[in-house]
This record gives structure tokens, sequence and C-alpha cells, in this order.
């Protein structure tokens, strides 16, 4: 599992919310994948919902936050994009996770 910061910089927390673009890649299909995020972020895990869906995107919103999800299939595996706002730490969880 490779997991790439595409926003290194460190944030500046105290003027406002912040946002991560993570991207990670992983053996899984890309079906198996929308399966595990709607499991990790929905309401069987952190309780998000589910604000807009499509075959390789999907979107979650609550607390504040929400956590948008591109999923495609690159060089024989599955890309998995993620872009959180108030959910960094759940996104680089989720990433990890992925084998």
């Amino acid at each position: 599992m490779m997991v790439e910061f595409l926003n290194p910089e460190v944030p500046d927390f105290s003027k406002e919310a912040t946002m991560i673009n993570l991207e990670g890649s992983t053996k899984l299909s890309t079906d198996e994948v929308m399966k595990r995020l709607k499991k990790y972020f929905g309401h069987g895990g952190q309780g998000l919902e589910v604000t807009e869906e499509n075959p390789s995107c999907i979107t979650f919103a609550g607390g504040g936050g929400s956590v948008n999800a591109t999923v495609c299939t690159e060089k024989g595996k599955t890309k998995v994009n993620l872009v959180a706002q108030e959910w960094e730490y759940q996104a680089k969880e989720f990433l990890s996770q992925l084998p």
C-alpha cells in the first residue's frame, strides 16, 4: 500500500478549515473499494451521510466536514484519491488499511 501526500505543506490550523488531498493504490477492485468506503465513512462507521455517488466517485458529509473519494483503475491497480476536510485522520487511516 502506497500513500502519497499531494499537499505536503503544513497547514495553518488557526486561520481556516483545512483540507487534505491523499492518494493511494490497492490490489482491490474498484467495486470493493467503494464498498469499503461506504462501510468506513458511512452509517456503519464514521456516520457520515452520502451526498453524491456514482460508480467511480462518492462524497460524504457530516460533523462539519466532508470526504470526497475518487476511485479508478490505473496500471493494473485501483487508485484511490481522497479529499478530506475535518476528516483528515480518518482519510489517512482508511488508506493505510487497504491491502
